[in-house]
């Protein structure tokens, strides 16, 4: 299910909570900072768990927000590492997913505090920090849609 969305008009602008945006096929999200941008695979959108965030907090005593990780579409209860390299679909959009969204140093960076290291951060997603996923077709994706495996 996707529990919130998340986009940003332009790199490293705060992001804001949306209930519902328009995808363009090849493009990914109208508004977002990522939109028409290819300079990896996979920009269209970025996924990741809630429950990532979560046992990222419990496990380091921390109050990551799920905004904090900057990506796109926070979901519940799917799996998203096993949607790489496999089709699904959100409402009537299709999506492929490109890679796991590994973190990166920016990331690492940016969720740093004195007694955890950007490395430390960036280890402790490794793995865990989502999907980037490319749009198949245009249509619109709200909040509360569930995902499914095509």
């Amino acid at each position: 299910m996707i529990k919130s969305i998340y986009i940003a008009a332009e790199h490293k602008a705060p992001v804001k909570s949306v209930e519902q945006v328009e995808l363009v096929a090849g493009k990914g999200i109208v508004g977002d900072r990522n939109f028409g941008k290819s300079q990896w695979p996979g920009q269209n959108v970025t996924f990741i768990e809630a429950e990532k965030v979560a046992a990222f907090n419990a496990e380091h005593q921390r109050e990551l927000h799920e905004s904090d990780l900057r990506r796109t579409v926070i979901t519940q209860g799917v799996d998203l590492n096993a949607l790489e390299g496999k089709e699904f679909q959100i409402g009537d959009v299709r999506f492929i997913g490109v890679e796991l969204c590994e973190p990166c140093a920016g990331i690492g960076e940016l969720l740093a505090t004195e007694d955890m290291p950007k490395q430390a951060v960036v280890k402790a997603f490794l793995h865990k920090a989502g999907l980037r996923a490319n749009v198949l077709n245009d249509g619109r994706m709200s909040v509360g849609m569930s995902i499914e495996e095509r």
